[in-house]
């Protein structure tokens, strides 16, 4: 990748966890703690990869999108309002009654949002859902799917996953946000899901794992499973729960949690020191 390309995201990803800070400290209260960990997954997918019309969000040759992770909103409102789906503005009501933006992304409030979600396991299962019409559509898009590594605990993603390698569906790139963390403590202590390539393999599919902070191997990732289409496509990225703010990075207390305006001002100083950091290497690349 072109160093204009890579730096343009990492920007990018800075400017997201801006975001969702902002976001959670003036809803008091959200999901930060998994937001902050899907940052560049969604930067890439939103600003590098997926086709898309902000001014026609029901294109019909657009790629899709499932949060099947519904409660890291916050990440996904940012993509959309600095990809121009909604004004940033908008940000600022994240939360509130009666606010297009609620804590779980919600498609009747959002033309954009293509599926509610929030309650877990079932992101994937939609996913496989879609790629099956578009086949019969005979519609050459991409369906996009995060999903948690919570969610392997759940039946239902596997099923989902026999059913994609099943049907052969090569246009399903799922990613898997693996920061080894729920609201109750360590997925490990609560139920091992690992080892995760070998399980997503032994389902069918093609399987990558990928430093999940670094956009230039989620781009890679992507490139590659566009090219092979004869079966699905699991990217295990894995990540920092809380990445980019020092006092949230690695606790599942924050999986969802508040922050006071002390913690809101830390943040925010964290953030800009990272913002310096990168135009430093810009100018020094």
């Amino acid at each position: 990748m072109e160093l204009r390309r890579i730096h343009r995201l990492k920007r990018r990803c800075v400017e997201a966890r801006r975001d969702i800070v902002e976001m959670v400290h003036r809803a008091k209260g959200g999901h930060p703690g998994g937001a902050l960990s899907s940052v560049e997954i969604i930067t890439v997918l939103f600003f590098d990869v997926m086709r898309l019309r902000p001014e026609k969000p029901d294109w019909p040759e657009r790629d899709r999108f499932i949060l099947s992770k519904g409660h890291v909103s916050p990440a996904l409102y940012s993509a959309m309002a600095r990809r121009g789906f909604f004004p940033v503005e908008e940000l600022s009501t994240f939360g509130a009654p009666g606010a297009r933006l609620q804590k779980h992304v919600d498609k009747h409030f959002l033309p954009c949002v293509e599926v509610s979600s929030g309650s877990l396991g079932q992101g994937l299962s939609i996913g496989v859902g879609m790629a099956l019409a578009d086949r019969i559509d005979r519609r050459a898009r991409n369906v996009f799917v995060l999903i948690s590594d919570g969610e392997n605990q759940e039946g239902q993603t596997w099923e989902a996953a026999m059913a994609a390698a099943h049907f052969r569906l090569g246009r399903i790139i799922a990613f898997l946000d693996n920061n080894g963390l729920q609201t109750d403590g360590s997925v490990a202590r609560i139920m091992g899901i690992e080892p995760l390539e070998d399980k997503w393999r032994s389902f069918g599919w093609d399987v990558q794992r990928v430093d999940g902070h670094d956009v230039e191997q989620i781009v890679s990732a992507v490139d590659l499973a566009k090219s092979t289409q004869d079966k699905p496509h699991m990217v295990i990225a894995d990540t920092v729960k809380g990445k980019g703010v020092s006092f949230i990075e690695g606790r599942f207390e924050w999986h969802s949690h508040s922050l006071s305006d002390e913690e809101y001002r830390t943040a925010l100083v964290e953030l800009e020191a990272a913002e310096q950091e990168l135009e430093r290497q810009e100018r020094a690349a």
